[in-house]
């Protein structure tokens, strides 16, 4: 088996990222622990989990902004049936979250195809009814962190490895576990199966797609059913890991988290993007966010970073696009 070279906008982010970090290294030497590194795996979490499931939907050629609030919902149903019944299971927090989110996502992907809408359109639609239906008749009163199930906040405070330093311990986060069985399943279906295959044929041409038997309405379905899926699972290593559950604080992140996966390399018009490259788009973001402090910057400098990032990724997708359509011009023309 042949293995994958890795494409130009991969090697690009590694260059850059490792440039980045030798900067930072050389400004500030604190920065080179393992202390560091396991912060950023830890508040990179949710933007990770997230990311793999726009990937997924940029890929079919769609845009979906519903997430965060999909992720909001799921979660803060689960946690106030949790206190309301006693029930004080994690994997109860997960499984109830997790099937709100999947439910939300069949309704946007019901929209979409039957309505023969735009994604983003849809999508910023059921995102405001989806926030509005809970600010109406759930509420949006935060629990604090005496009063969050303890099953929950034991699980975000929960490492797999802990190490000792003059500050005290710090460890790596369970969130890592759940992380690595979610990047295995979504290369998985993109790359072993005839579901992943399909999904790209959407993304490249639908009405083609159609043409050749691909069932569009499940495949749809599937996409967003699992964006909505991975949004739930989101929302609770969200609150866990910050300790208080505040319905709002989610709102207004959706267009980082599609910049990361765009800065990957997934194409905006969609039928291409990878695994590795959304990994590397979300850790080049994480480290710019990390980092600031090192370098003795405001917060304000993370948004001309990633601004910067962003518009240098697209130039080099659209221009990789342009020398492929030249290419296969001659090639049609000889």
């Amino acid at each position: 088996m042949n293995k994958r070279k890795l494409t130009d906008m991969e090697k690009y982010l590694l260059i850059i990222m490792i440039g980045y970090i030798i900067l930072v290294s050389f400004v500030n030497p604190m920065f080179l622990s393992f202390e560091t590194l396991f912060d950023m795996f830890r508040s990179g979490s949710g933007t990770m989990i997230l990311a793999l499931g726009v990937m997924i939907v940029i890929i079919s050629g769609g845009i979906d902004v519903s997430f965060t609030s999909i992720a909001i919902i799921g979660a803060y149903c689960a946690i106030n049936l949790m206190l309301k019944f006693n029930i004080n299971n994690i994997y109860f927090a997960f499984l109830v979250s997790g099937s709100i989110g999947i439910f939300l996502g069949s309704i946007n992907a019901i929209i979409i195809y039957f309505f023969k809408l735009p994604t983003l359109i849809v999508t910023l639609g059921t995102s405001s009814v989806f926030y509005g239906f809970m600010t109406t008749f759930i509420g949006t009163k935060s629990i604090p962190l005496a009063q969050m199930p303890s099953s929950l906040v034991d699980f975000g405070s929960k490492n797999i490895l802990t190490l000792s330093s003059e500050h005290g311990n710090y460890g790596l986060s369970v969130f890592i576990i759940i992380i690595v069985i979610l990047l295995f399943i979504t290369w998985f279906i993109m790359q072993k199966t005839m579901l992943g295959r399909k999904i790209i044929a959407i993304g490249n041409n639908e009405e083609f797609a159609k043409r050749i038997g691909v069932n569009i309405l499940q495949t749809k379905l599937f996409i967003y059913c699992y964006m909505g899926l991975l949004s739930g699972i989101m929302g609770i290593i969200y609150f866990s890991d910050l300790k208080i559950v505040n319905p709002v604080t989610l709102v207004g992140s959706e267009l980082m988290i599609i910049a990361a996966v765009v800065i990957g390399g997934v194409k905006l018009t969609g039928g291409h993007g990878t695994i590795l490259g959304t990994v590397l788009g979300v850790l080049l973001i994480q480290l710019f966010k990390s980092t600031l402090v090192f370098l003795g910057l405001s917060t304000s400098w993370n948004d001309l970073f990633i601004g910067c990032i962003l518009i240098f990724s697209v130039c080099i997708i659209s221009y990789k696009e342009k020398l492929r359509n030249q290419k296969e011009l001659r090639f049609s023309n000889q």
